[in-house]
């Protein structure tokens, strides 16, 4: 099973649409929960981002499942300029990711809701991916390809390629 845990003032528009991809690529159930606030503790004030990691550890453990927590701010991590999101796979199995770099308008462009909705998928797919034991992979066109920037989400597809779904669907 796999929970949604929207955080702080995020549009339940785009975590409602992201739920039917994420349930076609891993054909499990999936469970938005409440809406929680968003902590201010993993603020960085002088790089006016959040640190992921932080984040993640505000996440609630969930027995039998992973959770995902969504938000809309700016994250990074220790040696990255940002990331998109980031994923722990120790036993509680959390990852987070913000959809903050995946709006067009951070990049100047047109709001559009359809891309925001297929890139925010494409990087909670990827984080389930690591939730699910899988590393990166080579195949650019594959979810699991890393992302080092906005070019590289939009070129791979939201699905596993045959080599990584055969390793999750053994």
């Amino acid at each position: 099973m796999i929970f949604f845990l929207p955080l702080g003032d995020i549009d339940l528009y785009y975590i409602d649409k992201v739920k039917t991809y994420v349930h076609e690529v891993y054909r499990e159930e999936v469970i938005i929960m409440e809406k929680v606030p968003f902590s201010e503790n993993c603020i960085d004030i002088e790089r006016k981002q959040y640190n992921a990691v932080c984040v993640m550890d505000f996440l609630p453990d969930v027995e039998d499942g992973e959770i995902v927590g969504i938000c809309d701010k700016d994250l990074y991590v220790d040696g990255l300029n940002f990331v998109f999101g980031i994923a722990e796979n120790t036993g509680n199995k959390k990852c987070v990711v913000s959809i903050h770099r995946l709006k067009p308008s951070f990049y100047g462009e047109n709001k559009e809701n359809n891309l925001i909705t297929l890139r925010t998928a494409k990087e909670v797919i990827h984080e389930l991916g690591h939730l699910k034991g899988l590393g990166h992979c080579k195949n650019r066109k594959c979810v699991m390809h890393f992302s080092n920037s906005i070019y590289d989400t939009d070129f791979k597809d939201y699905k596993l390629c045959k080599s990584c779904k055969r390793r999750i669907f053994k």
